[in-house]
């Protein structure tokens, strides 16, 4: 398959999975009880003359179909609406905060390589008990939800020993840096765990081959079988692995974004979702399948790269 066509399949798909997936929550938030106006008006619920106007600007009493349909025609024509709550663009409340999740997503990514490829790898090549610590730490990793991981994090190395702020998304730069440090360790945790032994797995997989058996009978040395025969098929799982879990780290964002107080678009959609505001939270969900899909692309098109004999968009 050429690139232009793997291009334009993919973004057919994704156009269905946007509009299946924007349906779906469209719905669900139109079924949810309660009404957007209780957070416009305030509690008291103001006029009747206020009711009437802030219905007809958001066009609340408007059929669901009808409202879908609208709000589909502003997306096509690059309006996301604006929120009932903020009373601003959802673009730029979007704008404001993806800057941070990213930043935030871009951390972790980094410590999931390093740490879970690395691991894996001292696991499968060096064995006996350096196996059986990895083995079980990543097992650990695997069994501690992320929140609680956040929560330790936050205790021993922001309040106990003041080495990292407790919340927070800095003012730029190293600041911001210092600031992601523990979002994005306790962002990674259960997903380094979890690559690296899908690498020990790999690895000692692909050892165990016939053709690698066969380079060990022709003497070749140990760190070339390693590099030219095991690394380089085992990168096929290690890469689709990589891209779910990047793809995942985009809903794992919304819990730690909470946990340490991040200004981002997790912690946005939580109290969109809270506030019924239907703007938001369609724009944010459409972001994030966006993102998903996208990631999903790249892995397919490294396929390629890592193994040339995989054509692009193959199923195999």
């Amino acid at each position: 398959m050429s690139i232009p066509t793997f291009i334009l399949r993919r973004a057919g798909s994704l156009v269905l999975v946007l509009l299946v997936t924007s349906f779906v929550v469209f719905g669900l938030m139109y079924l949810a009880p309660g009404s957007p106006l209780s957070f416009v008006l305030g509690p008291r619920g103001g006029t009747p003359e206020q009711i009437a106007q802030v219905t007809a600007q958001y066009h609340l009493d408007d059929p669901f179909f009808l409202r879908y349909i609208a709000w589909v025609g502003d997306v096509l024509r690059g309006d996301l609406g604006n929120s009932i709550v903020y009373r601003q663009s959802v673009s730029d409340l979007i704008e404001g905060r993806a800057g941070t999740t990213l930043a935030l997503i871009s951390m972790a990514t980094v410590i999931i390589a390093i740490v879970g490829i690395g691991f894996g790898l001292l696991a499968s090549l060096r064995g006996g008990w350096i196996d059986q610590v990895v083995t079980t730490v990543a097992t650990l990793g695997l069994a501690t939800p992320t929140f609680v991981i956040g929560v330790a994090l936050i205790s021993m190395f922001a309040v106990g020993l003041g080495w990292f702020p407790t919340n927070g998304s800095g003012s730029g730069g190293f600041n911001t840096l210092v600031h992601l440090t523990l979002p994005a360790i306790a962002l990674s945790v259960a997903s380094a765990a979890y690559l690296a032994r899908i690498t020990r797995a790999s690895v000692l997989e692909e050892k165990e081959r016939e053709h690698v058996q066969t380079a060990v009978a022709r003497g070749l040395r140990s760190p070339i079988i390693i590099r030219r025969h095991v690394l380089r098929n085992s990168l096929i799982p290690i890469t689709t692995v990589m891209g779910l879990t990047i793809a995942t780290l985009v809903a794992g964002a919304v819990v730690i974004e909470n946990v340490f107080a991040l200004d981002g678009l997790g912690s946005l959609l939580v109290r969109a979702i809270l506030q019924r505001d239907f703007a938001i939270v369609q724009a944010v969900i459409l972001v994030l399948v966006v993102a998903f899909v996208v990631i999903n692309a790249i892995v397919d098109f490294l396929y390629t790269l890592i193994d040339p004999r995989i054509s692009l968009g193959s199923r195999q």
